[in-house]
């Protein structure tokens, strides 16, 4: 799902890919679809890209007020275009900043859910490309901040949802931990059965319970995607 044309098409909205170093993926969709239980009425989708994330909630939580930041200018631009053309446009609002900055703006604002798909990298080789840099590549300290961010600005019954890279996600639970957040849940992201996990959707809150974890497959063969994945994505992707 990495090379989809500028204007991708979900059965209740459409996505312009325009000026988004970071396209549409497996990644988001996935974390689209399953972030968030119940019926969370604040919500904050933190770099949000082309605004797929932050659209695929407003589709699932009909109540629910859709925050989200993007720091790249395009990008930015972009995701408010694609909130604008949707039938979701008066519960989502755009802020063109990092979630630093925004937090910083709006000390107030608490939420019943967060999610974010943020960058993986971390003091790793640069892109050539100043943009994918931006999106793919995390800064010494960027997840310290994110998370105590994150935890300073969740409701007390509030859940952090986000999607990281195996490694990435041995750091992120510690310093979630250093932050009062707890683990809720993980699930383990594998290509194929046999595969090794690729990602980890994780899940944190301020209820210091017992983590549920299960593992999601996405393919039972080449090209043929699990009935797990089709039943998590159907009410979105016209391929289902």
């Amino acid at each position: 799902m990495d090379n989809f044309a500028l204007m991708f098409r979900f059965k209740q909205f459409s996505v312009d890919q325009t000026g988004c170093a970071m396209k549409i993926n497996t990644d988001g969709v996935l974390l689209g679809a399953i972030a968030g239980e119940g019926n969370p009425l604040s919500l904050l989708d933190i770099g949000t890209g082309t605004g797929v994330i932050a659209l695929m909630l407003a589709q699932r939580f009909t109540d629910a007020k859709i925050d989200a930041v993007e720091i790249d200018e395009q990008a930015s631009a972009t995701a408010k275009s694609n909130f604008s053309n949707s039938t979701f446009e008066n519960r989502l609002t755009l802020y063109g900043k990092g979630f630093e900055r925004f937090f910083e703006d709006h000390p107030e604002k608490r939420y019943d859910l967060i999610v974010s798909n943020p960058p993986f990298y971390i003091n790793s080789l640069q892109s050539p490309g100043a943009k994918t840099n931006l999106a793919k590549h995390a800064g010494d300290g960027f997840f310290e901040r994110l998370m105590s961010a994150i935890a300073a600005h969740l409701t007390e019954v509030g859940i952090c949802w986000l999607i990281l890279s195996v490694d990435t996600s041995v750091m992120v639970k510690n310093l979630a931990l250093q932050s009062g957040l707890y683990l809720q849940k993980t699930i383990s992201i594998h290509s194929f059965k046999d595969d090794a996990a690729h990602r980890k959707i994780l899940a944190f809150g301020k209820n210091n319970t017992q983590a549920i974890a299960y593992e999601f497959v996405i393919y039972s063969e080449p090209k043929v995607y699990t009935d797990m994945y089709r039943d998590v994505l159907k009410d979105f992707l016209t391929i289902f």
